[in-house]
């Protein structure tokens, strides 16, 4: 059923006003800045953000900087974000506006919809910040936020009610300040809305008004279904060293991980028994092997459980497998060229453990 949000309008805009934090693409909401700083925040933190955005603009500071980059080197300034596709999608959404728009970022909705990587609540968000276009940008945080301000228990995944809302609040989003409401309800789902965890009600400026708080039902707000159990998969990492360089190699163009670089490895769990079994049968002499440790990463419906070995080699063998498709590496190399996905973290760690004291230009 649709809901008059009328009311919160004013609150939040003092709020924000007040509370608003200090972030480069709010301080200077060029279109360009307002959009790659959306498409890195999908599922990522603002804090985290900050480093990335800042070391982006600085290597690339306009469309036409990002229209024409290698994409290596893309990725590399992309590595640590995750979601690889979208550093790819911001590339070709700015070659069409190199392209078709003369390097300079349509403020239209729509046709900022048009573009690869930009969705529905991303298109809302520049056409409003950037353009102060009269917009909704409805993410999960404005989700949360005005369906617990309205008290209602709709199951948020369904495309109806997510329709009703952008209704709403079109009805009620100031033509004045579109930009800043819509930056309101996302600062009040960062900040104090928060979606785990208890909810800041008594720093909330429309808590007065929120029927979830005063019906007690906030736990219950949002609704959506569970999530369905997502696969386990074990894997054996290797991390291959001879004379002081290491073996990575690209993964496929298509699937997870599309084109990035990885360690070898073993789609398996192996103890250090079975590994020196199975280096042996690839023709892999190990001088050393070193148990690097454990970790998991998790992607959106498959988790990564490795186990890596740093394994020294003490030379290299004519025919292997794991060797076919490598390059060999050094340190600088790794840390300045070559993008390796958060996955492979604790493994890349290993051998860039002095890193700070590499010499990086």
């Amino acid at each position: 059923m649709s809901y008059d949000y009328g009311e919160i309008v004013p609150y939040l805009l003092t709020w924000f006003d007040y509370n608003a934090r200090i972030l480069a693409w709010r301080d200077n909401p060029k279109p360009y800045y307002v959009w790659v700083s959306e498409i890195m925040l999908q599922q990522t933190r603002v804090e985290a953000v900050k480093g990335y955005f800042d070391r982006f603009i600085k290597a690339l500071p306009n469309i036409q900087a990002l229209a024409e980059v290698e994409e290596d080197k893309l990725l590399k300034l992309w590595e640590g974000l995750g979601y690889y596709n979208r550093a790819r999608n911001l590339q070709k959404a700015a070659q069409i506006v190199v392209r078709d728009y003369a390097g300079e970022l349509p403020g239209d909705y729509h046709m900022l919809l048009s573009l690869p990587g930009i969705g529905e609540y991303t298109a809302g968000a520049i056409a409003s910040i950037a353009f102060q276009k009269p917009v909704p940008a409805i993410d999960g945080n404005v989700l949360r936020v005005m369906k617990r301000i309205a008290g209602s228990t709709d199951d948020i995944t369904r495309l109806s009610v997510k329709k009703e809302l952008w209704t709403d609040i079109e009805r009620i989003i100031p033509k004045d300040r579109p930009g800043d409401f819509n930056q309101s309800l996302m600062e009040l789902g960062a900040m104090v809305c928060v979606p785990n965890g208890k909810p800041d009600c008594e720093h909330c400026p429309v808590v007065h008004i929120c029927k979830a708080f005063h019906e007690d039902t906030i736990a219950l707000i949002p609704n959506k279904p569970a999530k369905k159990p997502r696969k386990k998969e074990e894997r054996t990492i290797l991390v291959l060293e001879y004379q002081d360089k290491y073996a990575i190699r690209r993964r496929k163009q298509n699937g997870l991980l599309a084109g990035l670089w990885e360690f070898p490895g073993v789609e398996m769990k192996l103890n250090l028994k079975e590994l020196k079994r199975e280096l042996t049968s690839q023709g892999i002499l190990a001088a050393e092997i070193q148990p690097i440790g454990d970790a998991k990463h998790i992607f959106s419906h498959v988790e990564w459980h490795m186990t890596g070995y740093h394994i020294k080699m003490k030379e290299l063998p004519n025919n292997s497998p794991y060797l076919d498709s490598v390059i060999w590496a050094g340190r600088n190399e790794i840390l300045s060229d070559y993008s390796i996905p958060n996955a492979y973290e604790t493994f890349r760690k290993n051998i860039l453990f002095n890193e700070e004291n590499l010499n990086i230009k």
